[in-house]
């Protein structure tokens, strides 16, 4: 254990770590730009009049129409900053920041780059990445280096295993194994260019689902290891273009590729490089830094389990669903309605979700039973504001999991205005009872 403590801190060649940041930088850049270009800004977080919050950040609010235009303009500055190496400590905090902050407005635009996203621009933020093919490194000459501290690369490494590993065990689960999902995702994807007729054949899904389940789960053995690296990255490159030319999944491939090229880059440094290194921390910045991996890495290696705590499947009570990398792992599709009552009075309403919610809001919402009852509570708050101060909200809620026929999500007899949100196991939820059609 003392060696491998004390390898940490041995010198690692310092240019795969500048290389992410730039192309991390600019991906973000890209990112950002493009949904002010789309009008995304406009539909996903200045439109809507109501926005889902996660758990204990109810209190994150839109800046509003000019405010937001110009929160996305900084953003894609400090992410240009970033890539450049250009005051870079200050402009990794704004990046943390602008990033975590559009990421907390709206949770029905969750995704998990994006979650990833956020933790990249943190530890950003710890990392010497600034110290070669940077402005900085050029208007300071005194912080260049050719190395850095091998728990650098290390961290980043393993945080990108989490991520492959974690999505390989997620996907072994009956239905991905019997061809669903991804069945239902290809059909009709004969538009695709060049492989698009490949798609509607009967292995078509089988293919996708056991060649992105033996990739996330072998990829990472795969690149660490010399004999296999290279075969190992041409594998993850044709996984990643694949995944970007049939579905539509934003940055991720791009990002993914840039990263994964960390785990493909070798640790040796020339004894000459070595030699320039910086002097060993002191042991006081050692403890703070083997306190910090210890605390980090725990968290990312236990979150992703929290839904073992919870009763029924995961993806159809999406209990510990978030921030776990299950991505891209169930076809889920619903239809919910919800009646307004007064027991004073005796009024009754039928509401209808689109007249509060974007199209893409009711989409998400109708297969997430916390968003169901947000919603529910939302509607409690405006009546209540009429005058019905003992207002109840109930839903009927009827989904269907990767091609399932659909079914009740929530009980629909149950007060949903009376429900507490919180991170308990929710009775409410119908326990998924129809089984998978093929």
């Amino acid at each position: 254990m003392r060696r491998f403590l004390d390898r940490l801190f041995e010198p690692r060649d310092i240019r795969p770590l500048a290389f992410l940041r730039i192309a991390f930088g600019l991906i973000i850049l890209a990112d950002f730009a493009g949904h002010v270009v789309t009008g995304e800004v406009q539909s996903d977080y200045i439109s809507p009049s109501f926005h889902f919050k996660y758990y204990g950040f109810e209190w994150v609010e839109p800046w509003g129409a000019p405010g937001m235009y110009l929160h996305f303009y900084l953003v894609s500055a400090v992410a240009l900053s970033v890539a450049l190496g250009l005051f870079y400590r200050a402009s990794a905090v704004l990046l943390f920041l602008g990033v975590t902050y559009v990421f907390l407005l709206e949770q029905a635009e969750y995704l998990n780059h994006y979650y990833l996203v956020c933790i990249l621009c943190f530890l950003f933020i710890l990392l010497p990445a600034h110290r070669a093919l940077s402005l900085d490194a050029i208007r300071k000459p005194s912080i260049r280096s050719e190395t850095a501290p091998a728990w650098t690369l290390l961290l980043l490494r393993t945080q990108l295993s989490i991520v492959y590993i974690y999505a390989g065990i997620a996907k072994l689960n009956p239905d991905w194994l019997r061809g669903e999902p991804m069945r239902s995702w290809l059909a009709g994807r004969s538009d695709v260019p060049v492989i698009g007729p490949l798609l509607e054949t009967e292995w078509a899904p089988y293919f996708f689902s056991y060649g992105g389940l033996l990739l996330d789960l072998f990829v990472v053995p795969l690149l660490v290891m010399r004999r296999t690296r290279i075969f190992g990255f041409v594998l993850a490159i044709f996984f990643h273009l694949t995944n970007a030319a049939v579905f539509e999944i934003g940055i991720f491939p791009w990002l993914m590729i840039a990263a994964t090229l960390l785990l493909f880059s070798s640790d040796d440094v020339p004894e000459s490089i070595a030699r320039r290194a910086a002097p060993p921390p002191t042991a006081r910045r050692r403890r703070l830094v083997l306190g910090f991996l210890g605390v980090f890495l725990a968290l990312q290696l236990l979150v992703p389990l929290r839904h073992f705590l919870y009763p029924g499947d995961v993806s159809w009570t999406e209990e510990g669903h978030r921030f776990s990398w299950r991505m891209k792992l169930r076809g889920k599709a619903g239809s919910a309605r919800f009646t307004v009552s007064d027991p004073d009075s005796g009024k009754r309403w039928d509401v209808v979700p689109s007249n509060y919610l974007t199209a893409r809001q009711v989409r998400k919402m109708a297969g997430h039973p916390d968003m169901i009852l947000q919603f529910a509570h939302h509607l409690a708050d405006v009546y209540r504001k009429q005058g019905y101060p003992r207002i109840q909200v109930r839903a009927r809620v009827d989904a269907s999991l990767n091609g399932r026929r659909p079914q009740p999500l929530v009980d629909p007899d149950v007060d949903l205005a009376a429900e507490p949100r919180n991170l308990l196991p929710a009775r409410w939820i119908v326990p998924l009872r129809e089984p998978l059609g093929r």
